[in-house]
């Protein structure tokens, strides 16, 4: 869906709220989030208030008696931002490549302060994490890349050479396939991180497991699909027959673009939300039905606070 097709479609916050709703509750029975009772009826409001929703849904179980919308519960609940904002941002999201920024989405958007807009940015990237998944299969590529921290001079490298920086490992099915981004956290990438993610995103029946020649992975693959690992050695080639590792590598660049040209910076406290939206995006890349799912994800979420989300546990 592009900007266009969402304006069009989503002109007010009723056609929102019907459309949360209907993602909400896709089998058309309406349920009550504190009690789960499925017996509610809608009440008008019959005068205007501070409250821009024009009606909700009272729930008709005797010891509840909840009054509560399709927002609810939800991540959109007591928001300030029109429900418009909300659907116009996902859509630009999904849209940018390289991603966007929250002073971008300030901008095209309208929204009032940067903080509003870094925080609405958080919380749909929230939806984007995808959770349990199946594991990889088929050709897979594993690498590592490096982000944040300072730019060590080459002479001055060595054992120190990623003590600045934060290690990011990538997986992906040759072919069309997922995309998983992985923080493992600061300095080097070792067999010991790499190996409980080996074990918990590639299955054990994979085809073929492609890497550079770097000495972590054959210590991560052992006793699991060591037999199926074969190795590309930069030192002296890029490509031999089938075996590489370009795609992964491309998905790493368009991360790091992403970075430079969009972000310019992040947080390394959120740096799995910003690889989430990466992975989520290249995912969907040719999904029509991107922006439902999202839709749905955020209507099935409990709100984030912003005091959550700029903890130091975040």
């Amino acid at each position: 869906m592009n900007i266009r097709e969402a304006h069009g479609k989503f002109a007010t916050d009723e056609q929102c709220l019907q459309y949360i709703q209907q993602m909400r509750w896709p089998d058309g029975i309406v349920r009550c989030p504190e009690c789960g009772g499925k017996e509610a009826k809608r009440v008008e409001r019959r005068a205007e208030s501070k409250n821009r929703r024009k009606w909700f849904y009272l729930c008709l179980e005797k010891s509840c008696h909840n009054q509560f919308t399709p927002t609810s519960g939800t991540i959109f609940h007591d928001t300030h931002l029109p429900l418009i904002v909300w659907f116009q941002a996902i859509t630009l999201m999904l849209n940018a490549k390289k991603g966007i920024s929250a002073k971008q989405l300030q901008r095209d958007l309208g929204i009032g302060g940067y903080k509003t807009a870094w925080y609405l940015n958080h919380r749909i990237r929230k939806a984007m994490a995808e959770g349990a998944i199946p594991k990889l299969g088929g050709i897979v590529e594993i690498d590592e890349t490096y982000v944040g921290g300072k730019t060590i001079r080459r002479k001055d490298r060595g054992n120190r050479k990623w003590e600045q920086k934060d290690a990011v490992v990538g997986m992906i099915e040759r072919g069309g396939g997922r995309l998983v981004l992985r923080h493992i956290g600061k300095g080097s990438a070792t067999s010991a991180k790499v190996g409980p993610l080996v074990r918990d995103l590639v299955s054990r029946d994979v085809e073929r497991v492609m890497t550079d020649e770097s000495v972590i992975y054959p210590v991560a693959f052992d006793g699991y699909c060591a037999s199926k690992h074969e190795t590309i050695a930069h030192k002296y080639e890029y490509v031999r027959g089938d075996v590489h590792t370009n795609t992964i590598e491309s998905a790493f660049s368009l991360f790091k673009r992403g970075i430079t040209g969009s972000f310019h910076m992040v947080s390394i406290k959120h740096l799995q939300r910003y690889l989430d939206e990466f992975a989520y995006r290249f995912n969907r890349r040719k999904d029509d039905g991107a922006f439902m799912e999202t839709v749905r994800r955020l209507a099935g979420f409990a709100p984030l606070t912003f005091d959550a989300l700029t903890s130091e546990k975040a």
